[in-house]
């Protein structure tokens, strides 16, 4: 009886350990890879949090009317991002290096992955744009505007 009860022991014992390791391993690890998916309304709420840590996020929304600048020389692009395209609606400044995805424009749905800096400007590395999968021909507009046209291809 002495001899079960030893080995029940130290297959508890044996299980706790592995299960203690099992989850320090990954909560370690998941600290360190977590990325968050905000609106600009959820980032702008927790700025003051965000400033102090190098955290990368995903910050979501429409591209907000008449925010897009782009120069083609320098391939820096401006834009803002909103929680929706209503006027009113909360908007974080973001600035991101290189060309922007063929289908960016005023308007459509994006999502931007980096880090937001102590001037409050969204610090982006990456731009990825939500579509659907229905293609239509840029109007007249567009093909002004300059957005996916050869100036954003030098």
């Amino acid at each position: 009886m002495e001899k079960q009860s030893r080995t029940r022991w130290i297959v508890g014992f044996a299980i706790i350990w592995v299960l203690g390791v099992l989850v320090y391993v990954s909560w370690e690890d998941l600290g360190e890879n977590l990325v968050y998916y905000w609106t600009p309304s959820e980032t702008l709420a927790k700025a003051a949090r965000l400033k102090n840590k190098d955290a990368t996020i995903r910050l979501g929304g429409v591209v907000g009317k008449d925010s897009v600048k782009w120069v083609a020389e320098t391939r820096e692009l401006t834009f803002g991002v909103a929680d929706a395209t209503e006027p009113d609606a909360k908007s974080v400044l973001v600035d991101s290096k290189g060309a922007p995805p063929q289908m960016f424009r005023e308007g459509i749905g994006v999502v931007v992955e980096g880090r937001l800096g102590a001037d409050n400007v969204f610090h982006s590395d990456r731009v990825m744009v939500n579509h659907d999968n229905q293609y239509h021909p840029p109007n007249a507009d567009e093909a002004k505007s300059g957005y996916g046209s050869e100036s954003m291809k030098k």
